[in-house]
């Protein structure tokens, strides 16, 4: 089968891999729709990051560089190995995909989405979304219901907003200011118009993403080229500050306006992955009691992120600006994605 394989920097050939065999215990998923994710365009421009490079295999994979990626991924169940329930044979599913040990403290405390040894299919080995085939341990399969497979592949990156949105505690007469209207920080936006709060605002200088915020529910748009964004988020909540705030962008400055703009005693959750040391004023946590709280991917979410979906909460369309095949991933996906970020959410490949 063909595979979009990750060799390097600027290195992602579409090449001939063995089709996975079935074992005991897993389901083998033929992929219909993948995304490509913020990270992989990490792993394309400067990796390898997250893969494993070569002389440092992955402790639960054991595979190093070339990789198959692809973890924002849904299709069909093609095949189930023994001692699997619960999912048959042409069910559409969508992937939680982690490589976990299952062993450590956190894994046993069911933090597993920070597993010591953390690998992602798609990223650490064990296949990948832009491939056919991918195989997977029946636990990280969630079926879909009535929801398409192109609906599915969103399921991923909507996790990672409930995820966050469920650990900030926010709730309805919150209010909320996310910080980034890239795919991470549109998606949270959605993610708290469906969990009831309803004052959103969304902190983002480029035109093209301001509107996209609006659509995703932001009842707010700061562009902070413009406007003193803390002063802006206090007179907007009459000089309490934001209950909640989300850092999505990963950059220094966007973190102190953050905390800067959380309300005494509130939380600023960052879901940014950050490619340096970030630096903190912690005077500006100390004086007004903020927590900063980290979210990672998520534990245990898709099941709810796919009822919030299946319910109407949340337009998932409206973050799929572009479908390709596999064939045509590099220049039309990740080129693009580079070249034309502003413009761009989620771009789909269809890898048949």
């Amino acid at each position: 089968m063909k595979a979009a394989r990750f060799h390097g920097r600027g290195d992602i050939r579409v090449e001939e891999v063995p089709e996975p065999a079935v074992r005991p215990g897993t389901v083998l998923v033929e992929v219909e729709w993948c995304g490509i994710c913020g990270t992989d365009l990490h792993e394309y421009l400067d990796g390898p990051i997250f893969a494993p490079p070569a002389g440092a295999p992955h402790p639960l994979t054991g595979e190093t560089v070339p990789v198959t990626l692809g973890h924002e991924f849904a299709g069909v169940v093609a095949e189930v190995g023994a001692d699997v329930d619960g999912v048959r044979v042409g069910d559409r599913v969508a992937v939680e995909p982690y490589v976990v040990c299952g062993r450590c403290d956190a894994c046993r405390q069911g933090r597993y989405n920070v597993c010591r040894t953390l690998g992602f299919v798609g990223l650490s080995g064990g296949g990948g979304g832009f491939s056919r085939y991918v195989l997977v341990e029946r636990r990280w399969v969630h079926p879909l219901g009535d929801l398409g497979t192109d609906v599915g592949a969103l399921i991923e990156p909507l996790a990672v907003a409930y995820h966050a949105v469920r650990l900030s505690r926010a709730r309805p007469g919150h209010s909320a200011v996310v910080f980034g209207a890239g795919p991470i920080g549109l998606v949270t936006t959605a993610a708290l118009r469906a969990a009831g709060v309803e004052e959103v605002v969304s902190v983002e200088p480029a035109e093209a993403r301001k509107q996209k915020a609006a659509v995703a529910g932001a009842s707010t748009v700061l562009d902070p080229r413009e406007v003193d964004v803390v002063e802006a988020v206090d007179e907007l909540t009459a000089g309490r500050g934001a209950d909640v705030t989300f850092e999505c962008a990963g950059v220094d400055q966007v973190l102190a306006t953050a905390i800067r703009s959380t309300r005494a005693g509130g939380t600023c959750v960052n879901v940014a992955i950050w490619g340096h040391d970030a630096r903190v004023a912690m005077n500006d946590l100390v004086f007004r009691e903020v927590s900063v709280l980290g979210s990672l991917a998520y534990a245990d979410d898709h099941p709810a992120t796919i009822e919030m979906v299946a319910a109407g909460r949340v337009d998932p369309f409206q973050f799929i600006t572009g479908r390709i095949g596999l064939d045509e991933i590099v220049d039309q996906g990740f080129r693009e994605l580079v070249d034309n970020k502003e413009e761009n959410v989620k771009i789909l490949v269809q890898p048949r």
